[in-house]
């Protein structure tokens, strides 16, 4: 290695961040021209061919989502209007494991739900945690590489994994969910899904909300032991494949809550939270769940390669009434994703019948690119605007979700609100939702984390990043170790 103690890009050229995007002030938009951020993120979408990198191992069938209460004063969609109902594909998935891996690792569960509705498919691409690990896209590539596997041996090393969290101490609040009985669910039916990030919903007024979707098990969220998880690993590494497409040709067809919480456009400003950081939720008593509907999953696929895994989703794919917002991690996704599909599966990846909207007519100028098989008739107009009366933009029609920004460009943290910390949010659940119970396996398994690790730093960076989480925590560890 080249005697050198800074990053620089592909190209040489020094970088001013690891951490931080680029963005018009603290809290505005990611700049398409960040260099870095874009070149790191392509970079990441194109080093496993052809499985996904994360979220390689998965399963997923199709279903029925139906609206049973009232939300139209927050959306115009069309797809959340009262009695509306629309097809929907949900895809279950690790984070960290290969195609070949066992379901029953310990992992987050990606929970991605598309719905094809009759204004173009809207997609929410989320887990089965209401947060996540980080709150920057800048070290997402960084993040996943340390939960993958060493350049040299190829191997997953629990030092690097735990040097990567310690140094991050964002991902307190997600860690602290994934080795608690989150972690290891009884089976896909049995977990909740969440957004994870903040949309905005527009209604037919044009006033402005920010909402998460909270997608919450009928079946109710069943964890496994770990000792039944290794049994199971070793047993059929293919169990929550197995169990979801079994239990849906049985009938026993599997049902979610579909719930949103709804914070006004003005509270986002002084809210106690920063309401756009995907580290934080916002609680119960400030901002309740609001029921919207439900969808039920009734229908396998036909062919696995064809509908699951080529299924291509992106938190970019909104519809009239949705979008996005301030949420750096989101709006790097909103490039990432796509980008992913057109490497993994090809440029004009949404033609495949599984990613073209069901619902919804297709008509634009884009043409040519790897694998065209649509295409519009002989004398169409390669170009918009045009003088021959073929289709145009419609900006009544297309409604999207704005925000106000202003600032320099910046690297930087976002800014900070009243009770904004790494690790507040990360205690709160560990000593008001974790239950005796969920506390002692919690101990048990960091244990058995921290008997993973040989590096001394980190060891004692592991005490210390949960003595900031609590210090009985700590405690509760150092018992099991003792025991």
């Amino acid at each position: 290695m080249a005697d050198i103690t800074y990053t620089t890009t592909q190209t040489g050229t020094p970088v001013t961040s690891d951490e931080f995007s680029l963005t018009t002030g603290s809290d505005g938009v990611t700049a398409l021209h960040d260099r870095y951020l874009v070149e790191k993120l392509a970079s990441f979408n194109r080093e496993r061919v052809p499985e996904r990198n994360p979220h390689a191992k998965g399963g997923g069938a199709f279903g029925t989502f139906t609206v049973t209460e009232d939300v139209s004063k927050y959306t115009r969609a069309a797809v959340f209007q009262p009695g509306s109902e629309a097809e929907v594909l949900l895809r279950f998935s690790s984070v960290a494991g290969e195609q070949g891996s066992p379901d029953t690792w310990r992992d987050v569960r990606g929970f991605a739900l598309r719905f094809y509705t009759s204004e173009g498919n809207l997609d929410v691409v989320g887990n089965n945690t209401p947060v996540f690990f980080l709150r920057d896209a800048m070290k997402f590539p960084d993040f996943i590489h340390s939960q993958k596997r060493t350049g040299a041996a190829a191997l997953r090393n629990a030092d690097m994994q735990w040097d990567f969290w310690t140094l991050s101490p964002e991902s307190a609040h997600q860690v602290t969910y994934l080795m608690g009985d989150r972690g290891l669910s009884q089976s896909w039916r049995h977990l909740n899904g969440y957004g994870s990030h903040t949309y905005q919903w527009v209604n037919a007024e044009g006033e402005r909300f920010w909402i998460q979707y909270h997608f919450v098990s009928k079946q109710g969220v069943v964890p496994l032991s770990s000792e039944d998880a290794e049994r199971i690993a070793g047993e059929d590494a293919d169990y929550y494949r197995r169990d979801l497409f079994e239990a849906i040709e049985r009938g026993e067809n599997p049902t979610w809550e579909v719930h949103v919480q709804v914070m006004p456009y003005e509270d986002a400003k002084t809210y106690r939270f920063n309401p756009f950081d995907m580290t934080k939720v916002w609680p119960f008593a400030d901002y309740p769940r609001i029921k919207v509907g439900e969808f039920t999953l009734n229908r396998n696929p036909q062919n696995f390669f064809a509908e699951i895994e080529q299924a291509a989703f992106s938190p970019g794919n909104q519809v009239p009434g949705t979008g996005i917002s301030p949420d750096k991690m989101l709006m790097a996704r909103v490039f990432s994703y796509p980008d992913a599909q057109r490497y993994r599966i090809g440029t004009n990846y949404n033609q495949l019948p599984v990613n073209q909207p069901h619902a919804a007519p297709v008509f634009n100028y884009m043409h040519e690119g790897n694998m065209q098989y649509h295409f519009n008739p002989a004398g169409t107009p390669v170009h918009a605007t045009n003088s021959f009366g073929y289709p145009h933009a419609d900006a009544e029609r297309g409604t999207e979700a704005t925000w106000e920004t202003d600032g320099a460009l910046v690297r930087s943290a976002y800014t900070l609100h009243s009770e904004d910390d790494d690790f507040g949010q990360a205690s709160t659940l560990y000593n008001d939702v974790f239950d005796d119970g969920e506390k002692d396996r919690f101990h048990a398994t960091l244990a058995g984390q921290y008997q993973g690790l040989t590096v001394d730093a980190v060891k004692e960076r592991f005490f210390w990043y949960w003595g900031q989480v609590d210090e009985k925590i700590v405690a509760g560890i150092k018992a099991k170790l003792g025991a």
